[in-house]
């Protein structure tokens, strides 16, 4: 049975529409292959008012320490791309120094156990 998080993640939509279209039980994966074979209008219509370049609906934070991952939902206030992401127990002294010229914005609250790190110009 796929859950609701993962089934809204799979289709690349928010949480609140997997309950608006009465989803909110979650799928099998039989039931899940026939609803990408045939989307119903909704669905289809959701995918088509995505703009080009737009802030994604779901994100997959990875951490450049340890590997750990996680999917989150983007914020308006993170930035459209992060240098490095952490887990909030690594030292920064673990990500490679900012390069020459650069300067490091951290970004705390990314996901539920991140730093989003931007290396930027001065």
């Amino acid at each position: 049975m796929i859950s609701k998080r993962d089934l809204a993640q799979r289709l690349d939509i928010p949480l609140e529409m997997v309950d608006r279209h009465g989803l909110g039980d979650g799928m099998s994966e039989a039931e899940f292959a026939a609803l990408e074979q045939d989307p119903p209008a909704w669905l289809v219509q959701s995918r088509a008012n995505r703009k080009k370049g737009a802030r994604p609906v779901w994100a997959t934070l990875t951490c450049d320490v340890c590997g750990y991952t996680e999917t989150a939902r983007p914020k308006k206030w993170w930035p459209a791309e992060f240098t490095y992401v952490s887990c909030r127990h690594h030292s920064p002294d673990q990500l490679p120094k900012p390069a020459s010229g650069l300067h490091r914005v951290e970004f705390d609250g990314v996901g539920t156990k991140f730093v989003g790190i931007v290396d930027q110009g001065l």
